[in-house]
């Protein structure tokens, strides 16, 4: 591990929301606003299947370093892309198979991402040099992430092929697609991910995707609109930055980025209920809670009633607290049982991969923060309305005096957003 402590500012938390404003085929008539941070939720979504369905027979070591190396390759991509912003697939591709074209594209993306992502330690960065600097490399890991990647723009895709009569690249988009996705279909898991559309892992990925439908403040306008998908990849990125700062263990960092990846899932079933009304009468958040976890089992859980998908069912229920606890819970695994423990014990004794922790009171903060920076970003684009103004000073003064034991502070940094 870096001996430098990993520093989260400002301007990375920007720069990972910025995703909500960068429109995805932005050349082609569209159903839905597509944009990128929505894509890279659904495409990591999906390489957590695949990772669960392709490492159950790996040992536990072995297992951790492919979850570590998807998180770390899916955050790195989206880095890189955007920086890169609205070169079209085509262009890229022909730049990234001249390797000195690629090399000079690539030097120059890292100058524009180091202000923001170096001070999250030399370790990380040299990571993320490496990876973008070598692309060819066929890992497992890079090979689930290209898979993921190439479900989640044909998936995009197919919302809008129909609608763009006369548009003569879409044959040959449909065409790429279909050989891309021949290169892939050994992995355990992604000819049911590309051709299951109502049951199984398809079922369940395409139920995923209609949460980039689903607008978070739906009665609050705001620029940009995000989505329940897109904002549960922003946590994601949080939730794992903040535990290395934290100086998590390595399996606490991948489950908290995986349980931000799937915290809002419930959504698919009940919509964006806002915080006022399940926080106002305890019953109605207690009914709410139940109706979810009724609603996961009937529509999500037995559409992976297959035994192939028991690991991922048991991975599912940990993140969403579906097993008795919260998704904002610390819990770990002890005697095979989930467990409610404190943040003080987690960070502390617990803080080891052989207990499984999930830190659900970090990933509370990161979901807070995520909310903050959509207020701020609207009312800095010129939306003022009480409900944003009101959640900015909520959320402020909730982690005014809140810090951690190595010296973040919440406040500190909310402080920075003048």
């Amino acid at each position: 591990m870096d001996s430098q402590i990993p520093s989260v500012r400002k301007g990375l938390l920007q720069l990972i929301f910025s995703g909500s404003f960068m429109k995805r085929w932005n050349d082609k008539l569209r159903p839905v606003e597509l944009v990128e941070v929505d894509k890279q939720g659904h495409k990591m979504i999906a390489a957590f299947a695949l990772f669960i369905l392709n490492s159950e027979s790996m040992s536990f070591k072995s297992r951790q370093r492919l979850g570590e190396d998807i998180i770390l390759g899916g955050i790195f991509e989206y880095l890189y892309r955007l920086v890169i912003t609205d070169i079209k697939p085509p262009v890229f591709y022909r730049i990234k198979s001249n390797p000195d074209h690629y090399r000079q594209l690539t030097n120059w993306v890292l100058e524009q991402l180091e202000p923001r992502v170096h001070p999250l330690g030399n370790e990380f960065w040299d990571r993320l040099r490496a990876y973008l600097q070598k692309p060819e490399d066929e890992t497992l890991a890079r090979r689930i992430l290209a898979g993921a990647h190439i479900f989640a723009s044909s998936w995009e895709f197919s919302l809008i092929k129909g609608i763009n009569p006369g548009d003569a690249e879409l044959k040959e988009i449909e065409d790429n697609f279909q050989n891309l996705t021949r290169d892939y279909l050994d992995l355990k898991g992604m000819d049911q991910l590309v051709h299951g559309s109502q049951e199984g892992l398809g079922g369940f990925l395409n139920l995923c995707g209609r949460l980039r439908f689903q607008k978070r403040w739906s009665q609050t306008p705001r620029i940009p609109e995000t989505s329940v998908l897109g904002h549960m990849f922003i946590v994601a990125c949080f939730a794992y930055f903040f535990s290395m700062s934290l100086r998590a263990c390595p399996g606490r960092r991948q489950n908290n980025f995986f349980a931000g990846m799937l915290h809002d899932l419930p959504e698919i079933l009940t919509r964006d209920i806002i915080s006022p009304v399940k926080q106002s009468v305890r019953k109605i958040g207690d009914l709410i809670k139940e109706y979810e976890k009724q609603e996961l089992e009937y529509r999500v859980f037995s559409m992976l009633r297959d035994p192939v998908y028991a690991q991922l069912c048991r991975r599912l229920r940990y993140y969403l607290g579906s097993d008795g606890t919260s998704e904002f819970d610390c819990t770990i695994i002890k005697d095979n049982q989930s467990l409610k423990v404190s943040w003080e014990e987690l960070q502390g004794f617990y803080n080891q991969d052989d207990f499984d922790p999930k830190d659900g009171h970090l990933l509370k903060i990161c979901d807070n923060l995520a909310a903050f920076i959509e207020a701020y970003t609207a009312t800095r684009n010129g939306i003022t309305n009480e409900q944003l103004q009101h959640a900015q000073w909520k959320i402020r003064n909730l982690y005014q005096k809140q810090s951690f034991p190595e010296g973040f502070h919440i406040g500190a940094l909310l402080a920075d957003f003048d």
